[in-house]
């Protein structure tokens, strides 16, 4: 019986840690940026240069948090959702740093 207490504490622990531990494996934005796994494109959303688990989970993220901020915008000022896609492609490449990708429709390149 004290086996089977001593063990479900060390799971509950052990579980605790690893959840807790979880955003530190979690790539961000900023860093995938710098390392050459992601860019940005005309489309006004990122795309994946180097694939992985999680840069495509990333990039699911992150696009869909532009796409409801791109909607909102959208329709506040009455305009279509691909106008507002295309403005922020052009807005997000003008902003993009030497040293990191983007693709303005010929391919990656470093900007």
């Amino acid at each position: 019986m004290q086996f089977q207490t001593v063990l479900k504490k060390a799971v509950s622990v052990m579980s605790l840690s690893f959840i807790l531990m979880l955003p530190a494996y979690a790539l961000d934005l900023s860093e995938a940026k710098s390392t050459g796994q992601v860019g940005e494109t005309t489309t006004g959303y990122i795309a994946a240069i180097k694939p992985s688990t999680k840069v495509n989970a990333l990039v699911a993220d992150i696009n869909s948090q532009r796409k409801v901020y791109y909607q909102e915008i959208a329709n506040q000022n009455s305009i279509s959702l691909q106008a507002v896609e295309a403005r922020a492609g052009i807005k997000a490449i003008e902003k993009t740093p030497a040293g990191e990708f983007v693709n303005s429709g010929a391919g990656w390149q470093l900007k």
